[in-house]
C-alpha cells in the first residue's frame, strides 16, 4: 500500500530566481518539456541564490529529491523560486520549486521541487568559506 500523497503547496517560497518560457525544441515525443530542461532552468535558478549569498563563484555539487508533480506544457512560463535551506562552511543547501503559468489559466501551479547543494569556491576553483 502506497502512503497518500502530501498536497502540494497553493503558493511558492522562496524569491524568484529565474523565470523562462517552454518552446517546443524543449519537449520530448510526447509533446511535454523534457525533465532535464527543467532541472538545468531549476539550477541555474538555484545558482543564482547560491551566489548572491555567498559573494563568490558557486558549483553544483549535489541533486537531491527531485519531484515532477505535474509536465509542463510548451508556452508554459516557467518560474522558479529559491530558497536557503542551510549554510555550512563551505556549502549551502538551496531548496528550489519550479511554478508554472499555463496560458489557459490565471493560476500558478507547482510542477518541480528539489533540493540543490552548491559550493563556494575561489579563482582557482578550490572550496572557500561562504561570506556570511
Amino acid at each position: 500500500m502506497t502512503a497518500p500523497a502530501l498536497p502540494l503547496p497553493a503558493a511558492p517560497t522562496g524569491e524568484v530566481v529565474i523565470r523562462t518560457i517552454a518552446m517546443p525544441a524543449d519537449t520530448n515525443n510526447n509533446g511535454d518539456i523534457f525533465g532535464g530542461w527543467l532541472v538545468s532552468q531549476m539550477d541555474i535558478g538555484g545558482a543564482v541564490l547560491a551566489r548572491s549569498t555567498a559573494l563568490c563563484r558557486v558549483t553544483t555539487v549535489a541533486i537531491d529529491a527531485i519531484t515532477f508533480h505535474r509536465p509542463v506544457s510548451v508556452g508554459d512560463i516557467v518560474t522558479c523560486y529559491a530558497k536557503v535551506d542551510r549554510i555550512g562552511r563551505t556549502s549551502m543547501l538551496i531548496a528550489v520549486e519550479a511554478w508554472v503559468h499555463r496560458y489557459t489559466t490565471e493560476t500558478q501551479q507547482l510542477v518541480t521541487s528539489g533540493h540543490f547543494t552548491y559550493v563556494a569556491i575561489d579563482p582557482a576553483g578550490k572550496p572557500q568559506p561562504v561570506k556570511r
